[in-house]
């Protein structure tokens, strides 16, 4: 996208004259008048720079920002490297949209090519697409890849994010498949649940785990698949990319399908988008796979090219057989994620990761010590962990004023609590020493 750049008068003429037309209406003249607008918009007056920027300042002023965050639940506050900023800020690269006709611009093309070979190293699995909305919304694409005739049954792990349970739901209704959860036990997917629910049904086309959980807990993403497959049906993986530093990947875990939410890879927290969802699945289910796809190749006089490839299944080559309607991403998010990852390195990567569960530990250890704010459950986990308190709403307000968010609340009463590298030990002992107080106060 380049410069805004004005025209004049008579510029605008030559334009018009060009394209065969002596005016702006005759240009519109294929718009039938019906639903033409025939006056002006009715909008309030211009403001100044300076009456724009006092109000923008008065809107942003209302946010409250917290310098110290002990919260996460699918949203996670990381390290952004400055270089991640400055390069993605470069105007070459500012659209949210992905290019049509994206041939003539290999630049993009190999943008995204880096991209998807990225993600295949991360989660070990043989080719990834070029990105879709967010994590939720590749859960739902995912589970779409594994219905086939007789096999229409979603099966999700109640250990999975709201969110991504209302997303694949909401896929399903349109589909006309039905969604069933499987049950935890001790904050972790009921493994015995899952063997029956699966052995009775023959109906299932896939089993959905989120690893870590919603919880933090971090599954037997290894046995639980297995399960899925001795019924026949196929095991996705839906997975947080930086505990992939330090975990099993979902290749060596199984998984047919590897899924989740590329916002840990350098995108900041912002109200909720816009985010990523990064998709990657063996290849056998890769003509299965939505959206985009860009290849390596070479043109007539030999030099690497790179092509959008394997589109058959897109609703704008098969607009009845389509398999999806995600036929756009959000690119620039998706080059967010390259340039953290190249930025960071393998080390400096897997370095983030084990702060974030080493500073982890220490938080659980620090919290759960306080009077009514033991362990939830005892499984191990990454960075998030959910303890047990008294008063919820009294704790998160007393944190609050001292600038601290707190964990989130959960309908049982207690709080889900996450920890990354960005947490200082300074921070988590201050922590645990407000909490101490708070607690303290608590007839018990």
């Amino acid at each position: 996208m380049g410069s805004y750049i004005p025209s004049t008068e008579e510029e605008q003429n030559q334009m018009l004259s060009s394209a065969g037309f002596d005016s702006f209406d005759g240009l519109f003249s294929q718009i039938p008048e019906s639903v033409r607008l025939n006056r002006l918009l009715d909008l309030p007056q211009g403001l100044s720079e300076l009456e724009v920027r006092r109000k923008m300042g008065g809107i942003a002023a209302e946010n409250k920002v917290f310098p110290t965050v002990f919260r996460g639940a699918g949203a996670y506050r990381h390290y952004i490297p400055a270089a991640v900023t400055r390069i993605t800020a470069k105007e070459n690269f500012l659209t949210a949209y992905t290019p049509y006709q994206a041939e003539i611009s290999q630049g993009i093309l190999q943008s995204i090519f880096e991209y998807q070979t990225m993600i295949c190293e991360l989660t070990g699995m043989d080719v990834s697409n070029a990105s879709v909305y967010d994590g939720a919304n590749a859960a739902a694409e995912a589970a779409a890849m594994c219905r086939d005739r007789g096999r229409t049954t979603v099966y999700l792990s109640a250990a999975t994010h709201p969110d991504t349970i209302r997303t694949v739901r909401t896929y399903a209704f349109g589909a006309n498949a039905e969604v069933r959860l499987v049950p935890i036990k001790d904050g972790a997917t009921d493994a015995d649940a899952l063997k029956t629910l699966l052995s009775e049904d023959k109906t299932a086309a896939c089993f959905f785990l989120q690893q870590p959980n919603y919880f933090g807990t971090i599954e037997d993403a290894q046995a639980l698949g297995e399960i899925a497959h001795a019924s026949g049906a196929k095991f996705v993986m839906g997975c947080n990319p930086v505990s992939l530093a330090v975990l099993k990947t979902p290749a060596e875990c199984g998984a047919d399908i590897a899924v989740g939410e590329g916002q840990p890879l350098g995108m900041p927290l912002g109200f909720g988008g816009p985010y990523l969802g990064f998709m990657a699945c063996k290849k056998a289910m890769m003509r299965r796979l939505p959206g985009r796809i860009v290849g390596q190749t070479s043109d007539a006089a030999g030099n690497r090219a790179f092509v959008l490839t394997l589109q058959a299944r897109e609703q704008h080559i098969r607009r009845e057989k389509a398999l999806s309607n995600i036929c756009s991403n959000e690119a620039l998010c998706a080059l967010t994620a390259s340039v953290y990852l190249s930025v960071m390195g393998p080390d400096g990567f897997q370095s983030a990761a084990r702060q974030c569960y080493s500073k982890a530990h220490y938080a659980a250890e620090k919290i759960s010590a306080v009077k009514g704010f033991e362990l939830k459950n005892k499984s191990e986990f990454f960075h998030e962990f959910v303890t047990g308190c008294p008063n919820p709403e009294k704790t998160l307000k007393m944190l609050e004023q001292q600038g601290i968010l707190g964990g989130l609340p959960l309908p049982d009463g207690g709080l889900l609590w996450c920890v990354t590298e960005l947490n200082t030990k300074e921070e988590i002992d201050r922590l645990a020493g407000l909490l101490e107080e708070d607690s303290n106060e608590i007839d018990f």
